[in-house]
């Protein structure tokens, strides 16, 4: 079957017919005075930033899975850049960042790549543990060492150990399964990327309970609630294109869109700690990649393991 005629292409297709209503509704309010100033300039610069970010994956989707692995390891190098410079790092760990930079990343996405899952879980939790404390202490500065190295080992945790799980998807081959892996990284990234706006939604309209007001203050019970039933009622309906049962894709997307949930929420916990808004520029409107990546960081891993222990 064609890409172009494959579930993920159709997931796809659903995403731009839902920004193209997102957009004549925007211009219709900001056309009869109901949003303006920079309320409305925001909304237009996110709305434009997802067009640009679903086209790109869109694209990236029909080139297939080498292409998917590279575009996730080029996100990693943007987010690990990102994680690095609000950190504690000293001209001592440069040799540990390039280490990670130059080596670690590259080669956790060649074994992705070659299929090779065993090192491609031990490399990060396991050898840069141990190695990366060594690279580091040769330097002789003892100054925050805990807290130096321990930044940089969370730093490829989150910004590529977890981001390459996505395109590890790739390479799981579910016996009985009809759809190429593709339509299943497309189901995550809309399932989980659909409760982060629905969240955003229901909070607006609805939300009267602050959640984490020391952490992210516009997240409310009621946007939490309502974004994650919802964006898990799309999962439900999307059933059958993934090889759970209708129940079980519902069950699945409340567990996807609750890890992602609490990854948005770590990874702002770690910006208020560093005083800083957003983690970077890159994606107008949206701050940077790992603005982006938060919830998928905590989401893709834990969906392949349910992969992994129930449908293989």
């Amino acid at each position: 079957m064609s890409r172009f005629y494959s579930p993920s292409a159709f997931v796809f297709y659903g995403l731009f017919a839902f920004l193209i209503v997102a957009t004549l509704i925007a211009r219709t309010l900001i056309r009869r005075g109901k949003v303006g100033g920079d309320t409305a300039r925001n909304l237009m610069d996110r709305i434009w930033a997802w067009w640009v970010m679903i086209g790109v994956l869109a694209l990236i989707f029909t080139l297939g899975a080498t292409a998917i692995t590279v575009f996730f390891a080029l996100c990693s190098v943007a987010a690990l850049r990102e994680f690095a410079t609000i950190t504690h790092t000293r001209r001592a760990d440069h040799d540990a960042l390039a280490v990670a930079f130059y080596v670690v990343l590259p080669l956790q996405y060649l074994l992705v790549w070659l299929h090779v899952p065993i090192f491609a879980t031990l490399l990060i939790p396991v050898y840069c543990f141990l190695l990366l404390p060594v690279v580091t202490v040769f330097k002789g500065e003892v100054k925050d060492f805990l807290t130096r190295v321990s930044e940089t080992q969370w730093g490829l945790m989150v910004c590529v150990y977890c981001v390459s799980h996505i395109p590890a998807i790739l390479q799981l081959d579910i016996p009985g399964y009809r759809y190429s892996a593709f339509t299943l990284v497309a189901w995550l990234i809309l399932v989980v990327q659909a409760s982060d706006v629905l969240q955003y939604v229901w909070g607006k309209s609805l939300g009267r309970h602050l959640l984490a007001p020391r952490v992210s203050p516009s997240k409310t019970v009621e946007g939490l609630l309502g974004g994650m039933l919802s964006a898990s009622l799309l999962g439900m309906a999307l059933a059958g294109i993934t090889p759970f049962a209708w129940w079980q894709a519902g069950l699945v997307a409340l567990v996807v869109t609750t890890f992602g949930f609490l990854g948005g929420l770590i990874m702002s916990a770690i910006k208020r700690d560093r005083g800083v808004k957003d983690w970077g520029t890159l994606v107008q409107g949206h701050g940077g990649i790992l603005d982006r990546l938060d919830s998928l960081v905590f989401s893709a891993p834990v969906f392949l393991h349910i992969l992994a222990w129930g449908w293989l």
